[in-house]
């Protein structure tokens, strides 16, 4: 029996999820069709979990996958805004009937909970201040409208059906096993990667659009309290940090971490951006105990020396 199925387990988030399972002595099956999740992110863990290799949109593999399974972390998505903005209709086919292949499998195995990843682009751009759960969903993306989607789905399901689902609304979040590599990736691994080739990190717009960056442990440790919590906490949560930096700010910090000296390269703002993005935490806090335990700062220093370790082994 696998005690925990993580959905995109072999994907930046997922695998980081899994070896902190792992770690815990948990039993655990990672359901991946390896689009954009990788083998190595798995590589120290791969004889300790069990692999499904195949599509949340194949509902017949994913039904598979949930059997005796007792929590679901459902994290397979396709990610980024500007993937979302260039292909809409692969992030709807997969963002949105893929969760719902999830959640209807997680329904009929029996799963006691499904925790899922939502994200803070169901907030558009909302009026200045910390974002509330409360707030109207607004999302300014394709991508946004799939997780706002997927928030819906799990609010009626939560109503009709004997299944608890969770979601976990995540702001930016950053840490090892983020790829750099791919034409979408996110911001932090692009400016370590440019700044320790001694290049100028590229910003889009005028670098002073601010984001609550999360680093991937703290989201972990959301995800294992959500999954632990005695209480029925069914709904939204968001999970970030509840502190806010600018792009520039951003690129300072890493400056000092790195010893480099390099200003930003200005680039046109990308559609479907959002302009400011800072969260209240507090919901999460009071409902099954979440609490940031890794700042901005240090969550970089531990992503550049990962990276570091990684790109400079032979």
């Amino acid at each position: 029996m696998a005690r925990y199925l993580v959905t995109g387990g072999a994907g930046f988030i997922g695998s980081n999820m899994a070896r902190a399972l792992v770690a815990r002595g948990e039993q655990v099956r990672v359901l991946d069709d390896f689009s954009t999740g990788r083998r190595i992110n798995l590589g120290d863990i791969a004889r300790d979990v069990e692999v499904v290799e195949g599509s949340i949109c194949d509902p017949d593999v994913v039904k598979r996958a949930m059997t005796s399974v007792a929590y679901c972390l459902h994290l397979a998505a396709i990610p980024s805004v500007p993937r979302s903005v260039a292909d809409p209709l692969r992030s709807n086919r997969v963002n949105v009937e893929g969760s719902l292949n999830v959640i209807l499998a997680a329904r009929d195995a029996g799963v006691r909970r499904v925790v899922y990843a939502s994200s803070s682009s169901v907030y558009g751009n909302a009026p200045p201040g910390r974002l509330v759960e409360d707030l109207p969903r607004a999302p300014v993306s394709p991508y946004g409208v799939s997780k706002a989607a997927t928030e819906m789905y799990a609010e009626t399901f939560n109503r009709l059906y004997d299944l608890e689902l969770v979601g976990l609304r995540y702001f930016n979040v950053f840490g090892p096993r983020q790829d750099p590599d791919s034409p979408y990736a996110a911001v932090i691994p692009i400016f370590i990667r440019a700044l320790r080739a001694g290049l100028r990190p590229p910003v889009h717009g005028d670098g002073r659009q601010s984001r609550d960056f999360t680093y991937v442990d703290n989201v972990v440790e959301a995800n294992l309290r959500a999954c632990a919590c005695p209480e029925r906490i069914a709904g939204v949560y968001n999970v970030a940090c509840g502190a806010t930096a600018s792009v520039l700010d951003l690129v300072a910090t890493l400056n000092s971490v790195l010893g480099t000296r390099l200003e930003p390269e200005f680039l046109p703002a990308r559609p479907g951006d959002i302009r400011d993005s800072q969260a209240d935490i507090r919901r999460a806090g009071r409902a099954f105990g979440y609490a940031p335990q890794v700042s901005l700062r240090e969550g970089l220093e531990r992503t550049v020396a990962w990276y570091k370790r990684m790109e400079d082994t032979p």
